[in-house]
């Protein structure tokens, strides 16, 4: 039996870290599967992974960025240079860690989550060991972004892409090294059966996510604002937690908002899962994305979803008008109007669900592990 490994940073709170727990699960199916975690923030993964999966920690440190944008914001500046010299020793363990682990590992297949173990694996790993990058960020026009993935994965053997867009763009920018491009979506952990579809007779709106400034929930909030004029009775459900989250509780307190919208902070599956299905529509308001496997976890909850064109990944996900609703240049009024108007009509949304619902069906774990068994089934 091949053994697989991935190179992770944590198992907590994240979308790379849910990708993770998912491929993780697919492949245990078939390979013998080892995670190779630098930090354990939490006794548990945030993630259910098989109990099959080995969960390697390579240190017992933790980062320490929070700490030290407190003291600094807090203008504790002796205690900031303090965290600043910790944190530079909790870099240095990271790359020897990781490190040693690439040059010891007798795994078959190693794939690596972020770029930085891209080009530590490109450097490290073994010649006959088949050696992947999994890129989830999109480089959103930044093309220092995108020569920093070029630079990092020239020396793997392929990169795996989870848009049709950024496999196009990726095979351009790759094209003179030996790594090969590949398109692989992410898959969604599971559809919700009959009984965990919504209803969409609910005045709730919904969104899930992390609270940082890339996932626009400021705008959100004033996209809300607006809206909660007209429809008082309606509530705006906010699941995610992050370092925005004490601005949006400003906005939310500063503009009346505390009965008609609540920041749930982070919740497991299953929390999520009932919110979806007790909610109407699902919002996404981000400036970026790479994929939006959210957008498929409503969908599978037979929720219309409605997102700003900026988010890449969503265009890939929505057929406007089929399965949801593509906002373009982050047309706030736009948006306003097309949540206003499933707001006034059940039929439509119970229309746009159903199409969604339907969707889903090609990112499902038993699609999405036929692409990633025939990668790794490649002869080096």
């Amino acid at each position: 039996m091949k053994k697989v490994s991935i190179l992770a940073l944590h198992l907590g709170y994240g979308g790379i870290e849910k990708c993770i727990s998912i491929l993780a699960n697919i492949l245990i199916e078939k390979y013998e599967v080892e995670i190779a975690c630098i930090y354990k923030i939490a006794d548990e993964p945030a993630f259910n992974i098989d109990k099959r999966v080995k969960i390697r920690y390579l240190t017992d440190v933790k980062p320490n960025k929070k700490e030290f944008s407190f003291f600094v914001k807090n203008h504790k500046y002796i205690k900031a240079f303090k965290e600043g010299i910790n944190s530079i020793k909790i870099l240095r363990l990271r790359k020897k860690s990781m490190v040693n682990y690439i040059k010891e590992c007798d795994s078959d297949i190693i794939i690596a989550t972020r770029d930085i173990f891209d080009e530590w694996l490109g450097m490290y790993g073994k010649e006959d060991t088949l050696k992947i990058g999994w890129e989830h960020n999109h480089y959103h026009d930044d093309m220092k972004y995108a020569e920093k993935i070029k630079f990092s994965c020239s020396n793997l053997d392929y990169l795996v892409l989870v848009s049709n867009s950024l496999n196009a763009f990726y095979k351009g920018m790759m094209r003179n090294t030996k790594c090969k491009c590949l398109y692989i979506p992410n898959a969604i952990e599971n559809i919700s059966d009959k009984d965990g579809i919504s209803s969409l007779e609910y005045n709730n709106l919904i969104s899930v996510g992390r609270l940082s400034p890339e996932k626009g929930y400021l705008d959100l909030l004033k996209i809300f604002n607006i809206i909660s004029n007209d429809y008082p009775h309606w509530h705006l459900d906010i699941i995610g937690d992050g370092e925005e989250r004490e601005k949006l509780e400003k906005y939310i307190k500063q503009n009346k908002l505390n009965d008609k919208v609540t920041l749930h902070g982070f919740r497991n599956k299953d929390y999520i899962y009932e919110m979806m299905r007790k909610s109407s529509i699902y919002l996404m308001t981000s400036y970026t994305e790479s994929f939006g496997i959210v957008l498929l976890e409503a969908m599978s909850c037979g929720l219309p979803c409605i997102s700003f064109s900026s988010a890449e990944g969503a265009n890939e996900i929505i057929n406007s008008g089929s399965n949801g609703y593509l906002i373009n240049n982050r047309n706030f009024s736009a948006y306003i109007k097309k949540v206003e108007d499933l707001m006034e009509d059940i039929d439509t949304r119970k229309k746009i669900g159903l199409n969604g619902r339907k969707s889903v069906n090609k990112y499902t774990p038993a699609e999405i592990s036929k692409k990633w068994f025939s990668l790794l089934e490649e002869k080096k």
